[in-house]
C-alpha cells in the first residue's frame, strides 16, 4: 500500500511510473490464449480487454508510446491491437500482476476496487448500447470513454484504500455531503482532476479525454458517458436510488424510447452485464431487481 504521496502532483508521478495491474481474470484469459496464439483474434483479445479498465489503459499506453507524433490518433483497442499485431501484444503483455494479488491482504481495498471495475464495465455496455441506437459510428468510443471514467478512483482504491474507506464512511454517514466536496477534503483533490491530468501525461487520445471531460457535457457523445456511468453508479447497490427517476427521465429524453421502452433497454442491458458477474467477483446490478408480482413457484 502507498501511504506517503500526499499531493496531486506526486500521485501523478507515482501512478506514471507504475506497472499497472490488471484483473486476474484478464491475466488468465490473456495466458490462454497466448498457448493457442495461431488461432486468436484481434477480436478475441478486444473483448477481452474491455472488460478490464485497468488493462484497457495498459493498451492505450502502449500503443501511443509506439505512435509516430505525426500519425492518427488510436482511439480503440481493436485498432491497437491490429496495430501492434497479436504477436506483439503477447510479446510485451505477458506476465501481468493481477489485482488481487496486489490487494491479496487487504479484502476491503479489493472488494472496493472491484465495485468500481463492476461498475464501470456496466456503464460501458449502457454507453455502447445508446451509441448505437443513435446511430454513432464509432461507439466503440464512446464505451472505452464510459469504462475508464472512473479510473481515478479504481487506481486510489488500489494504492490509497484508507482514503476510499474514510469518503465512504464520511458519505454514508452525512446523505447531504457532495461526494467532489468529500472527495477535496479527505484527499485533497477530486477524482476527475486526477483522471484528466493522468489522462494527459499519459498521452491517452485526445477524444478519449474529451469525452471523460464535463467541460464538454453538451456534446451527445459526452451527454452519454455521463448518462451511463451515472446510472451505474446509482444502481450499483439496488434500484432504490433517488437520484434514478431523473436518470431515466434524461435517458428517455436522450433516446427518445418512452419510459417503457427506457426500463426494457436498461433491463436489458443490466441483465447482459450480470452475465459477466465471475469477472469482478460482486453481486452486479441486476442481482437487485425488484421481484414481479405473482404468483412464484415453490422449489
Amino acid at each position: 500500500m502507498l501511504h506517503e504521496v500526499r499531493n496531486i502532483n506526486d500521485w501523478v508521478v507515482f501512478l506514471t511510473q507504475i506497472d499497472l495491474p490488471v484483473l486476474k481474470k484478464t491475466a488468465e484469459e490473456i495466458e490462454t490464449f497466448r498457448e493457442n496464439e495461431e488461432n486468436v483474434t484481434g477480436k478475441d483479445l478486444s473483448q477481452v480487454i474491455l472488460r478490464d479498465p485497468l488493462m484497457t489503459i495498459k493498451v492505450l499506453r502502449f500503443i501511443e508510446s509506439k505512435r509516430k507524433s505525426e500519425s492518427t490518433e488510436i482511439t480503440t483497442i481493436s485498432h491497437a491491437i491490429m496495430m501492434m499485431g497479436t504477436g506483439a501484444f503477447f510479446e510485451h503483455f505477458s506476465k501481468l500482476q493481477a489485482v488481487e494479488d496486489l490487494l491479496a491482504e487487504h479484502p476491503v481495498a479489493l472488494a472496493g476496487m472491484r465495485s468500481v471495475v463492476s461498475r464501470s464495465r456496466h456503464a460501458a455496455i449502457y454507453a455502447q448500447d445508446w451509441s448505437i441506437l443513435r446511430h454513432d459510428m464509432e461507439s466503440d468510443e464512446v464505451t472505452i470513454a464510459a469504462l475508464l471514467h472512473d479510473m481515478a478512483e479504481i487506481l486510489l482504491w488500489c494504492y490509497s484504500p484508507r482514503h476510499l474507506v474514510e469518503i465512504r464512511r464520511r458519505m454514508m454517514r452525512d446523505s447531504t455531503l457532495r461526494s467532489l466536496d468529500t472527495q477535496k477534503t479527505v484527499i485533497g483533490f477530486d477524482f476527475l482532476k486526477l483522471q484528466m491530468l493522468l489522462a494527459a501525461v499519459w498521452k491517452l487520445p485526445s477524444l478519449l479525454r474529451q469525452l471523460m471531460d464535463t467541460n464538454h457535457a453538451h456534446l451527445s457523445r459526452v451527454i452519454a458517458v455521463n448518462l451511463a456511468t451515472s446510472l451505474a453508479r446509482h444502481s450499483a447497490l439496488g434500484w432504490h436510488n433517488a437520484a434514478l427517476p431523473d436518470d431515466y427521465a434524461a435517458i428517455n429524453a436522450f433516446l427518445n424510447l418512452g419510459e417503457e421502452g427506457v426500463m426494457q433497454n436498461i433491463n436489458s442491458n443490466a441483465l447482459l452485464a450480470a452475465k459477466e458477474w465471475q469477472w469482478y467477483q460482486c453481486r452486479p446490478a441486476a442481482a437487485w431487481f425488484p421481484l414481479l408480482p405473482g404468483d412464484w413457484p415453490v422449489i
